[in-house]
């Protein structure tokens, strides 16, 4: 057996990039492969948490001396890149990979993709360097999931922060009085008080329509505990120093200075709320496709974990050639396939003429404009993108327990957006059946794409 057969071709193929090979066929291909060898190592992943939560996740490799064990760094590896940015974590427990355990932890230490999942995924977001070690059996799995929004008592305020756009609206008892969006662009802004006052600005806005201001519950990119800012892409501009001195706590200064009870938590997290209220089901992986990519997820319980679901950074390509992510330079993350930077990639080979000092908000109306007028062209991007949501919907179904895909973001608008699903599930229909018939989309009107986020986003603290 070759090497080429760990790496499958799909059944469907994005005529603007060939060469997608999808993670879930990838894995499944390798595990199949390894235990046809006869001689299949079993082994354990368990991801431990700051607060003590462990999640395990099983796999097999090929035993040592196979003809193809050499694959089995880069399975066991991306694998675990994987649930590092969907579930989060700072030790890695292995069983039955006790070879490979230095060879993770210099991983981490001395590459340079593993150094960025070490500084943010162990230092920033737990506090602690990546460690690996080995056992002989996992510990015992800990997890917590708790209930957060739903409140629609009161005078609220719900904000969204994007890459491209900031949003408020101004809500009374569960109904939109007002909402606004205001683009600003604070990816690469080094001083901290342009993304505060901005903030600022955008609640005083919103609360001109309120009689009064019970309470403030935000969406955001980026990663969040306790309203504390641990890490997040709004602030990739600001240095060391001003982070800690003015980001990290800087919605604890808001909400004193409001004096009303403030919840802030990640953008994809209130998206999979807002399609929770919506449809009145539990159950349900929410993916924004805006400036980047944003991911949550309401378990079958209604509750939210303590999962990252940055999706954006998890690989659902696994071509060794696969494109790059352009921040941490990693190759086939979500975000370059279900986000404005998918559509800005896509571009060039699409044909279409543009001119390509233009930002990726405009790029993208360019795309929506020919995909309005029925220009060829533009359906080829989105039905690349239709195509990698489907395989990635089989992948993510892996790791989530879900029924409800609810899809949002300046991607998903329009004829564009409806092309997106349509693929997917012909995509799924024919290549995971089962899957296809248990998973439903939730399309969202343009009126709740534009109050559903703020609604669920206000609904976050409770009052009293």
């Amino acid at each position: 057996m070759s090497d080429l057969n760990l790496l499958p071709e799909p059944k469907f193929f994005p005529e603007l990039h060939p060469t997608f090979r999808p993670a879930v066929l990838v894995n499944r291909a390798f595990e199949t492969a390894a235990r046809d060898s006869g001689a299949a190592v079993e082994v354990g992943i368990a991801l431990e948490q700051a607060d003590g939560s462990m999640f395990h996740t099983r796999t097999v490799l090929f035993a040592e001396g196979h003809a193809l064990a050499d694959n089995n760094f880069r399975h066991l590896e991306r694998l675990v890149k994987f649930l590092l940015w969907q579930r989060g974590g700072w030790r890695i427990h292995l069983s039955g990979a006790e070879s490979y355990v230095a060879r993770l932890q210099d991983y981490y230490r001395t590459n340079a993709f593993g150094k960025f999942d070490d500084d943010v995924i162990g230092v920033k977001n737990n506090g602690r360097a990546i460690e690996v070690l080995g056992c002989a059996e996992l510990p015992a799995e800990k997890s917590g999931a708790r209930p957060i929004g739903r409140h629609l008592d009161g005078c609220r305020i719900g904000f969204d922060l994007g890459g491209s756009d900031r949003k408020a609206a101004a809500v009374i008892d569960g109904e939109v009085k007002f909402s606004e969006e205001i683009v600003w662009d604070p990816y690469f802004e080094p001083n901290p008080d342009y993304h505060y006052e901005g903030i600022m600005d955008t609640l005083k806005r919103a609360a001109a329509h309120l009689p009064r201001v019970d309470a403030i519950g935000g969406s955001a990119a980026g990663c969040y505990s306790h309203n504390r800012v641990t890490w997040a892409s709004l602030f990739r501009g600001v240095g060391p120093e001003d982070f800690e001195a003015k980001v990290r706590g800087m919605f604890l200064r808001i909400a004193e200075e409001w004096d009303a009870p403030l919840e802030v938590i990640n953008d994809g997290e209130v998206t999979a709320l807002a399609g929770s209220m919506a449809l009145g089901k539990n159950g349900v992986l929410g993916i924004a496709m805006g400036t980047s990519q944003g991911g949550g997820y309401i378990d079958m319980d209604g509750n939210l974990t303590t999962w990252l679901s940055e999706l954006a950074f998890a690989p659902i390509d696994l071509h060794p050639e696969a494109p790059a992510d352009e921040w941490s330079g990693d190759l086939g993350c979500g975000a370059q396939y279900f986000s404005q930077q998918a559509v800005g990639r896509l571009l060039p080979a699409s044909g279409i003429e543009y001119d390509a000092s233009l930002s990726l908000p405009e790029q993208l109306k360019i795309v929506q404009a020919a995909m309005d007028a029925g220009d060829e062209r533009a359906l080829k991007i989105y039905d690349a993108i239709g195509i990698y949501l489907g395989y990635s919907l089989a992948h993510y179904a892996e790791f989530y327990e879900f029924e409800y895909v609810l899809l949002l973001g300046r991607v998903t608008t329009g004829p564009g957006g409806e092309h997106i699903i349509a693929r997917s599930k012909e995509v799924m229909a024919t290549e995971f059946p089962e899957l296809a018939e248990r998973i439903k989309f939730h399309i969202p009107d343009e009126m709740e794409k534009r109050h559903g986020q703020a609604i669920a986003a206000a609904s976050l603290p409770k009052i009293g």
